[in-house]
């Protein structure tokens, strides 16, 4: 199946049904016969013949009948359709998965998912450990364990300037997806309308649309990917409920500037707007210093600052997320979160708490190296004949493929994979208009050096402009 088929076909599963007999005097007969077919079927595998000198159920015809009926359900069950709530109709398996499925299937370089392919730090993981031998182990607190909220509430002061109440206005999650989905589900009404900015990660609008949301969006454009000031202020009605921005900004690797941020604040506080900020690559800022949404005046009360372990840490898989909000909003959040995931896992916040307490030595460190990386790929990509867009934070780069010669970007990621032996992203999913992104590719740079390295010299040896 190509590309384009994958990302329209949606995830399936099966399953078989066993029935036992209503008349509960064939009961014996019944269990005995499934033991005989049980016992033939486990010989059948082992050795054919001694199966068929067994059993004289194991005759040509009776397993022909078998093999017939098992075939006649197995496409019964094909033909039924899959079933999904029509809120979520229109999303597929994600593109992340898709797109690493298909990366193994061709034995093809991984520079689309964002995830790193190198560990995080000694001194966290042994925080983790030691957590576990500890005993930490059952059900923590559900809006998270002390100390955690604790170092979550410094480390915000420390960047932003904010002094929140770690026991009021900190709520620990099951990663920054569950933070965005404790969010609109807990603050969010059916019918309410919230605006984005495309591209957007594709999370937000599928748990926008289980929340029955209407959805806006205003489309960031290359070169800079800037803000449309005037047509966001039309964009703005009285049904907007909210405003949720990503800065630094995945996929476009944009940062929001900070006349960007108090033209939005103005917009909110005139027009009674919550804001949602997603912040988690906020220490992978490389021309600009971040700029917390929270921290811009008046606008503390009216936002939802959410982040995460993972990207910071390279420690994806843990899912430690947090959401910082007013008492009056995280009263929402703790709501959902208390039905979504109730409590995150208990060993990994005690190691959160120390990772978020390293000292600034750890996050300059970080930033140098991501930034060597940025510089690997970025010239790497320009070499091999890709337009290459600014970016200023994230660990994502967006280029403009035409240059090769294809109609958009599904098109081009499938013949990346198959003749190239490289995985990027289609950044058109990321869109409520397709087209708007059918030009552009996102690359990822948090690989190792030799992961990069080898990546761009297929892409400067294979790649051929049309």
């Amino acid at each position: 199946m190509n590309l384009a088929g994958f990302l329209a076909t949606p995830a399936t599963a099966t399953a078989t049904r066993h029935e036992m007999p209503l008349n509960p005097s064939s009961s014996a007969s019944f269990l005995l016969s499934s033991l005989r077919r049980s016992l033939v079927a486990s010989l059948r595998k082992a050795s054919p013949a001694a199966a068929a000198a067994l059993s004289p159920m194991a005759s040509a015809s009776t397993v022909a009948a078998e093999n017939g009926a098992a075939k006649a359900a197995a496409e019964k069950q094909q033909q039924q359709p899959v079933q999904v709530a029509k809120r979520l109709e229109k999303f597929k398996t994600t593109i992340f998965t898709q797109m690493s499925m298909l990366a193994i299937k061709h034995g093809a370089i991984n520079l689309g998912q964002g995830f790193p392919n190198f560990d995080g730090p000694d001194f966290v993981k042994e925080a983790a450990i030691q957590a576990i031998n500890a005993g930490k182990n059952q059900y923590a607190r559900g809006y998270g364990v002390p100390e955690l909220n604790s170092a979550i509430a410094e480390r915000f002061l420390k960047d932003s300037g904010l002094q929140v109440d770690p026991e009021k206005e900190v709520t620990v999650t099951s990663g920054c997806t569950e933070a965005i989905a404790a969010t609109i589900l807990g603050l969010i009404n059916p019918g309410d309308e919230v605006i984005l900015f495309a591209p957007f990660y594709d999370s937000y609008e599928a748990t926008l649309s289980m929340a029955g949301a209407n959805v806006k969006a205003i489309t960031l454009r290359p070169p800079d990917f800037s803000v449309p000031l005037e047509e966001l202020k039309v964009a703005v009605s009285k049904n907007t409920r909210a405003i949720m921005i990503n800065t630094p900004h995945n996929p476009t690797g944009k940062m929001f500037t900070r006349e960007e941020l108090e033209f939005i604040a103005t917009l909110c506080k005139e027009n009674d707007v919550l804001l949602f900020a997603d912040e988690v690559y906020d220490k992978l800022a490389f021309e600009a210093d971040h700029i917390s949404m929270a921290s811009i005046p008046g606008m503390y009360e009216r936002t939802v600052t959410m982040n995460s372990l993972g990207k910071t840490f390279s420690l994806t898989g843990w899912k430690i997320g947090w959401a910082i909000a007013p008492p009056h909003l995280t009263w929402g959040v703790r709501q959902a979160h208390s039905f979504l995931t109730f409590a995150t896992c208990t060993p990994m916040q005690a190691a959160a708490a120390a990772a978020l307490r390293a000292p600034d030595s750890y996050y300059e460190e970080l930033r140098r190296d991501y930034g060597a990386k940025k510089a690997l790929l970025v010239n790497g990509l320009k070499d091999a004949g890709f337009i290459v867009y600014p970016s200023s934070g994230t660990y994502f780069v967006m280029v403009d493929h035409t240059p090769f010669g294809f109609d958009n970007d599904i098109e081009f990621c499938e013949y990346l994979i198959r003749e190239v032996g490289v995985v990027a992203i289609p950044p058109s999913v990321f869109y409520l208009n397709p087209e708007d992104g059918k030009n552009l590719v996102r690359f990822t740079f948090c690989k190792d050096d030799e992961t990069l390295r080898a990546a761009v010299e297929r892409m400067k040896t294979k790649l051929r402009k049309k």
